[in-house]
């Protein structure tokens, strides 16, 4: 089943993002857990791509197997940035091969050995390279992308970031996930000023909870975030009792969740780093509002 199809049935819904081994030994761990949050009947879930492409066999592998054995609708990411056009045509039919037809289409993270390169003589130097390409050449595929409610890090200010995304847009993408955030109210402002825009396809809201005080500063430099005084306050007083903090930063995270399904919102994307404990615990806690 297409994403975009899920996103049009106006029912509440959750999906779940987990990530790939960095190598073969980790496989069997991470094929376990990602089953176990397969198992919970999540209206889809993504499997990200590693940097570089590292980690794309495993991608595949294990959204294959999430398709294959749980009927779970799987979105397989792709990024682009320093491949050549030969390695991107090869993994796109590695994923038609897999059976997968919903792509998320990114540019990546820059290798920290590329960051002063001429990136004039790169095949692909945005995520729009790789829309465009999937669009023309795979017409079958859903595609999403990626937007940033507060501004992407690269971006000078939020309208030059709202004008590339509406390129973005018209290029092909079917739908966008959000970056996490911290604050509904800035998801809130970005989506009045995106409609705007004319940008009208589906905004999936990403929703990281945080259950570890470790996790904060690596969130902060990920996405640059807000981090609202409520959630500062909730990481001063539980940070240090692990398990207090994984059950206020999931209480959190609920939070919010509720907060945009009142608001209008009908599907949200949770950023389940492979805990299946996590997503377990989210969707019990929604579990009469799910239905």
């Amino acid at each position: 089943m297409k994403i975009i199809d899920i996103l049009k049935n106006q029912k509440l819904s959750i999906s779940f993002e987990v990530f790939p081994p960095k190598t073969e030994m980790g496989f069997d761990s991470v094929k376990s857990a990602t089953e176990e949050i397969a198992k919970l009947g999540p209206a889809y879930m993504s499997v990200t791509y590693g940097a570089g492409g590292g980690t794309s066999k495993y991608t595949l592998d294990i959204a294959k197997n999430i398709k294959e054995l749980y009927g779970v609708p799987t979105l397989a990411h792709l990024t682009c940035v320093s491949s050549t056009k030969q390695t991107v045509k090869e993994k796109i039919e590695q994923i038609k091969r897999a059976g997968i037809t919903n792509v998320m289409a990114l540019r990546g993270d820059i290798p920290t050995n590329l960051e002063n390169s001429d990136r004039s003589k790169w095949d692909y130097r945005y995520a729009i390279d790789l829309i465009n390409e999937l669009k023309e050449e795979n017409p079958d595929f859903c595609i999403g992308g990626a937007c940033y409610p507060e501004i992407h890090p690269e971006s000078i200010n939020q309208n030059d970031d709202i004008f590339y995304l509406k390129e973005k847009v018209d290029a092909g993408c079917d739908f966008l996930t959000t970056q996490m955030f911290f604050d509904n109210n800035l998801l809130y402002n970005f989506l009045y000023k995106i409609r705007e825009k004319g940008i009208t396809v589906p905004i999936i809201p990403g929703i990281m909870p945080i259950t570890n005080a470790n996790q904060v500063e690596r969130a902060i430099k990920l996405s640059g975030s807000f981090m609202p005084q409520r959630f500062k306050s909730l990481v001063d007083k539980f940070g240090s009792d692990p398990a207090a903090m994984k059950q206020a930063g999931i209480a959190y995270a609920t939070d919010q969740i509720i907060d945009l399904f009142a608001n209008g919102i009908t599907n949200v994307h949770v950023y389940s780093m492979n805990k299946p404990d996590v997503a377990e615990k989210i969707l019990f806690n929604l579990s009469d509002i799910l239905g």
